[in-house]
């Protein structure tokens, strides 16, 4: 029923912002088109320590990164143009597709009072034939994403197709993105029709055939089983999955199905020819010396995506 459960790595970035890192692991590179999860907070610290926490200009390539967020805010700033202040139970979907940078700062002290500030961030791979799609983003509000309830259960659909739920959620390839809150001995089932499928524990336990998993554990399901997942306390959970892309090289914050594209990306980073945003072009990160680690390796925690 299970082929493998990845225990999130914790890393402290920094002033008490904790991540914890899900995707990619070293026996599990993607789950469906996710190809990157990080789970980052509850934070909570002085205001005066908020621009510590700041993530600078940085770029991406074949990917598309959602944003989304239990509790706090931040500030999203990119080369398009857009400033977007990014809510809980809102989508903010970028595509990054030919190359984009975005900035994430946290500009209002109240967003992190008593560790208020915590998300979940993930990168969906591109099919090979959007990887050089030009750079979107959109931000849909908590009302264009559908929610189901029932007994003990609590469910909003943040992309893709599950349970016969859709949304206006742009993809680009078969998926489903769930977040799910469950109380205390609420069953719940995983979408169908999908070759990889996996559930997150984000807060609390949950039990499946008889054994208990704990908050940050990834369970990754095997393909045509329907497992039934028990609350053994009050629970988040987050439900992902799909169709797999194929093989993607990873380096930094670079995705594509080529290994001579990341190069092209570093070369065009480094030369300036990837805009910063507009107005937080001030500073920016530099590409990193080398990054590059075994394939057998798990890549080093970032502050975020």
């Amino acid at each position: 029923m299970l082929d493998l459960i990845i225990d999130a790595r914790p890393a402290d970035l920094g002033n008490g912002f904790g991540v914890r890192r899900i995707l990619p692991y070293r026996l599990k590179r993607m789950l469906g088109p996710f190809i990157f999860l990080d789970h980052a907070g509850p934070v909570n610290v002085a205001p005066e320590q908020l621009p510590a926490l700041d993530v600078l200009p940085h770029p991406h390539i074949g990917l598309s990164t959602v944003s989304y967020l239990f509790g706090g805010q931040v500030m999203h700033r990119d080369s398009l143009g857009v400033e977007q202040v990014i809510r809980p139970g809102e989508v903010n979907w970028m595509t990054a597709g030919s190359g984009i940078a975005h900035s994430e700062r946290f500009e209002d002290p109240a967003s992190l009072a008593g560790g208020a500030l915590e998300m979940v961030q993930s990168w969906v791979a591109l099919p090979e034939a959007d990887e050089e799609n030009a750079p979107s983003f959109t931000n849909y509000q908590p009302h264009a994403l559908p929610i189901f309830t029932d007994a003990g259960v609590w469910m909003r659909l943040i992309a893709g197709d599950a349970f016969g739920l859709r949304n206006e959620v742009k993809t680009h390839s078969p998926l489903f993105y769930l977040h799910v809150v469950l109380q205390a001995g609420a069953r719940f089932g995983l979408p169908r029709g999908y070759p990889e499928r996996g559930a997150y524990v984000a807060k609390g336990s949950v039990e499946v055939n008889g054994r208990t998993y704990t908050a940050g554990q990834l369970l990754v399901f095997t393909a045509g089983i329907d497992p039934v997942l028990v609350a053994r306390e009050a629970s988040t959970l987050m439900l992902l999955g799909g169709e797999p892309l194929g093989e993607r090289y990873i380096w930094w914050n670079f995705v594509s199905s080529r290994k001579e594209r990341i190069e092209q990306a570093k070369a065009d980073w480094q030369a300036g020819r990837i805009a910063l945003p507009p107005t937080d072009n001030a500073e920016f990160v530099p590409l990193p010396v080398d990054r590059s680690r075994p394939a057998s390796s798990s890549p080093p925690p970032q502050p975020l995506s």
